[in-house]
């Protein structure tokens, strides 16, 4: 495996001697970049598939690596659920959505997707460290990572072995889960991992009838969230009937209005 020549960090790592990164020598990729929340159930997937699917109509090349093994849910997200990667041997061969979009999960390699991955984690990192050597990514303009949940083994995996430019965090308006994500942003910059900024997630309903956006959860505010981070607040993802059909259906098809949403993601990490 070559390690600096076409390593998405090259030019800005200050680590060269002690780098513990393996590049696969097929893969060129321009940036990578970490969905990252250290809770479950905030919507970091969702958040990972509507941005990817934003680059590519934008005519970017896109990968997602779904580093929640397990519980991968990218496969649903990305329309991709019934397809399997293949392999020969030596390499894996991700799966390529309607849009275009590279897939990894470990569900693409199971003959049953609610068969549970019950494995330790060493092992779960393992496996995320072989979806970015030994997955033939190709060219890529960017390479998403839907990151599991936490700030354990996978997560450390990630930032040690694959050289991630960027992080989005992911949350929702609650106080318990703000202190959370604090913890996982927190990691990140202890990595010396750069963290673009924060979604929030189910952030409100909006009225059908005067359009009036109604918060549906009381805590200390996310702007006092934010600024204890020192962080920008990149887009407010409202809890809308289709943002929760896209665990249904996909994202292949949205609205203007969310993408007019998503931009403010897709802005910060370009």
């Amino acid at each position: 495996m070559s390690n600096c020549s076409n390593c998405p960090s090259k030019g800005s790592c200050n680590n060269k001697e002690h780098c513990s990164i393996e590049n696969n020598p097929q893969n060129h990729i321009g940036k990578i970049i970490g969905i990252m929340s250290g809770k479950g159930g905030v919507g970091k997937s969702t958040i990972t598939a509507l941005t990817a699917n934003q680059l590519a109509k934008q005519g970017y090349s896109v990968g997602i690596l779904d580093a929640d093994i397990t519980g991968p849910s990218i496969p649903r997200l990305m329309g991709v659920k019934d397809a399997k990667a293949l392999s020969d041997g030596e390499s894996i061969f991700p799966v390529v959505n309607g849009n275009g979009i590279k897939v990894m999960s470990i569900n693409l390699m199971m003959d049953d997707e609610n068969e549970p991955v019950i494995w330790r984690g060493p092992i779960l990192g393992g496996v995320v460290k072989q979806f970015y050597t030994d997955v033939i990514w190709g060219e890529l303009d960017y390479l998403l990572i839907d990151m599991p949940p936490g700030t354990g083994d996978v997560a450390l995996t990630v930032m040690q072995n694959i050289p991630i430019n960027g992080t989005v965090m992911v949350s929702v308006p609650q106080d318990l889960v703000s202190m959370i994500v604090s913890k996982a942003v927190n990691m990140a910059k202890k990595m010396d991992i750069p963290v673009y900024g924060v979604v929030e997630n189910m952030s409100y309903i909006e009225c059908p009838d005067c359009g009036k956006k109604i918060k549906l959860f009381e805590g200390e505010g996310t702007d006092g969230f934010l600024e204890g981070l020192g962080l920008d607040l990149l887009a407010e993802l409202p809890m809308s009937k289709e943002v929760i059909d896209i665990t249904h259906n996909g994202v292949n098809e949205t609205s203007e209005k969310i993408e007019k949403i998503i931009d403010g993601v897709v802005s910060k990490i370009k």
